[in-house]
């Protein structure tokens, strides 16, 4: 699914709810606890930090070149504060990866890696919801957790450390359907861990001396994510 299709469906589901005259719509408000689950898309990046140290007398600048698209799937808990906040938790699972380029300082062909990433995440968040119009109730969420990743491999040239922790803060809008309650929702996390386990502190042996150089050039890698989800309760 593109990403006009992608705003043309929110767009569409949005005004159907605000064309609605009453409040027709299935609501799970004023139920203490109440549960879903969220189908969505993420993209992937790094805050990236190089070494400079020169390999093989060449001295590389490395950056995530390309936002490639991934999906994601997790459940909701969510649990009823008061009329304005709800307190949730929603373990999700992310399929995707970063594409790392090097390039060499002073010019020169730029070279390229994937680095494939898994990470299961256990967010817990503070959602405050304004007032309820017709079958639409904008929100702000925020929070943080932890996360596992699940697609580590120490045979890669990038070796990626499995625990992170994450702040993680995004908008969202309850739309009110006749059996269910849909919310398109906009998150953005930034993780504090550096990621990245230098050649030093894991089993060099099994790369040869060309996919050392990825490492090499590399000082610390901080995760960034960007995810879309469509979240069905």
């Amino acid at each position: 699914m593109t990403l006009k299709k992608i705003i043309f469906f929110i767009s569409l589901l949005t005004t159907l709810g605000w064309t609605t005259n009453a409040q027709t719509g299935y609501s799970s408000d004023d139920r203490p606890i109440h549960f879903g689950f969220s189908l969505g898309f993420n993209t992937m990046d790094f805050a990236t930090e190089s070494s400079l140290v020169a390999v093989d007398g060449t001295v590389y600048n490395v950056d995530v070149s390309n936002l490639k698209p991934g999906f994601s799937v997790g459940i909701i808990s969510d649990m009823l504060v008061n009329r304005y906040f709800n307190l949730r938790f929603t373990p999700t699972l992310h399929f995707g990866e970063r594409e790392l380029s090097y390039a060499p300082e002073g010019g020169g062909s730029t070279t390229s890696i994937t680095v494939p990433s898994v990470p299961i995440t256990f967010p817990l968040y503070i959602k405050y919801s304004a007032e309820r119009y017709q079958n639409v109730r904008p929100y702000l969420i925020g929070g943080g957790g932890i996360s596992f990743d699940l697609g580590t491999n120490k045979e890669k040239p990038v070796y990626l450390r499995t625990f992170d922790a994450f702040a993680e803060v995004g908008v969202g809008c309850d739309i009110y359907l006749g059996f269910f309650k849909l919310a398109p929702e906009l998150k953005f996390s930034i993780g504090s861990q550096n990621l990245f386990i230098p050649l030093d502190e894991r089993d060099a042996g099994m790369l040869s001396e060309a996919d050392k150089m990825y490492s090499i050039a590399l000082s610390k890698l901080k995760s960034r994510m960007l995810t879309l989800t469509f979240n069905f309760e």
